[in-house]
């Protein structure tokens, strides 16, 4: 799991470890070169070659770590660029309805917290698991090369410690999984509670909103604590067992000075790898603990990317239809530019039908409307004809072109979409409007802003255009209006418009309503309306129920020949006069 996050970088793992390596053999090192100095000491020989010795090694080993520490630090980032720049990939890569289908703030957390799990375990944990457990081997053979009976003292103590260390390593990896499941789950409440701030304060919802994700944030912390416990007792296993065999050493240490089975010299030196024996072992716990975390971070980012892409293109089976070579704009207004045959649609296996068997055909000018009542699936059409959704039996074509044999970009770069919650994007005014169409000049910005009676409001902004944009610094009505202006600066060759005027007032909305007429006169105009006045003067009108297409028609025409229309009408008091055409 880990190796494939740390593979792009095995030659830079490797480097790591070859220092690390020559550092725990300068290490090693020191203690033989400090039982030189004293032997040398009661013999009165020359100190200075064990003085510049030790200086030597300490001068070098100070380098090989630093280089170490740099080497580590910049593979740690590097890892979790890597693996922050393979989810968000994956996120906008994704087919929507299952990316929909997780909170917002655990895909988020995936991102952070999880990735900043796998920076440690991935880099620095690997690498000193196994410089650990070379420098504790390298360190048992000089013990055993000083002395046998103390090392056998010294290798008691050190195979208690593993047994016990290890027997608690599966609690932490659980515990940590857990408190990392628990904080996912907690951003993703908290994301959405803030999202619909207002909605819990009217309701007077806070302390219950409160409530609930501080339980998630309990369970994380209560995980948590329990893997803090068990790494803790890791811990002071392992350092009170080192200390133990110190004390062990020492007494049978004693013993065989005063026999005369070793020198003074070499108790001291082996007292010094016993010290040394501390930096392996803290140094394993801690590497275990920090892979348990990373293991668990790992699987949660790898589930991830498990998310499904969307479809590309298919090989053609045979000469298809070509796209009409005028495109939108040339040959016959009343040729079909985006059909839907036979086309059945649903969510998820086994679930109920979104549409059933539906034939549409979108003229390559005009307005077409799409009502129904809740649930009719007129959402559902707008997702597949943006290939957000894959239909379960039947094909789209878009100029002839079936869709399977175009990939997800070829098909929305001839749409600009409105959706009904309108989303501000990030960034400036100015930012928001050449989102579709980054190259578009100022004089096209204030003719679509003017379409839709945004110019004073803007020319009134100390920044104008360049003013920040947040989730509150536009009306509900003036975010419609700027994501409408934004498809309508796109000049698409079909503009889906999802309830796109839902929250603006009766005049601007007539002023709007000319300008998508305007549009419809020379491309294609796909509205989705709740509000049965917004098109009532659309050039045709389909109606949906329980996901087939009912009827189509004119509203003079299904005022007259359905029944499911009249009582959509009459419940919204719409008079049959107003369906007198209305273009300017």
């Amino acid at each position: 799991m880990l190796w494939s996050f740390l593979h792009p970088h095995r030659r830079t793992v490797l480097l790591g470890l070859v220092l690390a390596l020559v550092g725990s053999a300068l290490e090693l090192a020191t203690p033989m070169v400090t039982k030189l100095l004293l032997d040398n000491l009661s013999a009165d020989a020359d100190l200075r070659t064990p003085i510049l010795l030790l200086l030597g090694l300490l001068v070098v080993g100070g380098a090989v770590g630093m280089w170490h520490w740099v080497l580590l630090g910049t593979l740690a980032e590097r890892v979790i660029l890597d693996a922050r720049g393979s989810l968000v990939r994956r996120y906008f890569r994704a087919s929507l309805v299952p990316l929909t289908r997780r909170s917002t703030g655990e895909l988020v957390t995936r991102v952070t917290s999880d990735t900043v799990l796998l920076r440690e375990a991935a880099s620095t944990g690997v690498v000193n698991l196994i410089n650990s457990g070379a420098l504790l081997i390298g360190t048992l053979v000089m013990m055993a090369v000083l002395d046998l009976p103390l090392l056998g003292v010294t290798a008691a103590a050190v195979a208690v410690v593993t047994v016990l260390f290890l027997l608690l390593m599966p609690a932490i990896a659980r515990a940590q999984e857990r408190a990392q499941d628990a904080l996912g789950r907690m951003g993703g409440l908290l994301d959405g509670s803030l999202r619909a701030i207002r909605t819990v304060k009217v309701a007077r919802a806070e302390q219950r909103i409160t409530e609930r994700i501080g339980r998630d944030a309990e369970e994380s912390a209560r995980y948590g604590i329990s893997s803090v416990r068990h790494e803790a007792a890791a811990w002071t296993i392992a350092g009170t067992g080192i200390q133990l065999a110190i004390i062990a050493i020492l007494g049978v240490g004693a013993m065989r000075i005063t026999t005369g089975g070793i020198e003074v010299s070499t108790l001291v030196a082996f007292l010094l790898y016993a010290f040394t024996l501390l930096n392996p072992v803290t140094e394993l716990s801690q590497s275990l603990t920090s892979l348990q975390a990373g293991v668990a971070a790992a699987r949660r980012i790898r589930e991830t990317e498990t998310l499904p892409l969307e479809p590309g293109a298919e090989p053609a089976a045979g000469p298809g239809p070509e796209p009409h070579p005028g495109g939108p704009a040339g040959g016959a207004p009343d040729r079909a530019l985006l059909e839907l045959r036979g086309v059945t649609a649903r969510y998820a296996p086994g679930a109920e039908p979104a549409l059933r068997g539906v034939d549409l055909a979108v003229p390559a000018r005009g307005h077409t409307a799409i009502v129904g009542p809740s649930g009719a699936g007129k959402t559902t059409v707008l997702s597949l004809m943006l290939r957000f959704l894959e239909p379960e039996e039947g094909r789209l074509y878009l100029d002839g072109v079936p869709y399977s044999g175009l990939t997800p970009g070829e098909v929305r770069r001839r749409f600009a979409y409105v959706e009904q919650d309108t989303p501000v994007l990030p960034g400036t005014i100015r930012e928001n409007l050449l989102f579709s169409r980054p190259d578009a000049g100022e004089e096209e910005l204030r003719r679509v802003l003017g379409e839709v009676r945004l110019t004073d409001k803007i020319d009134a902004l100390e920044e104008g255009l360049d003013t920040p944009l947040g989730s509150d610094s536009l009306s509900g009505g003036q975010r419609q209006r700027i994501a409408l202006a934004r498809a309508l600066l796109h000049a698409p060759d079909v503009l889906l418009l999802d309830e796109a005027t839902a929250q603006i007032d009766a005049i601007t909305e007539a002023a709007v309503t000319r300008s998508v007429r305007r549009h419809a006169d020379r491309a294609a105009v796909v509205t989705i309306a709740h509000r049965l006045s917004t098109v009532i003067h659309a050039d045709r009108i389909v109606v949906l129920e329980n996901g087939r297409v009912r009827a189509q028609g004119t509203h003079t025409e299904l005022l007259r020949s359905d029944e499911l229309y009249r009582d959509l009408v009459a419940a919204l008091h719409i008079a049959e006069e107003e369906s007198a055409p209305a273009r300017g």
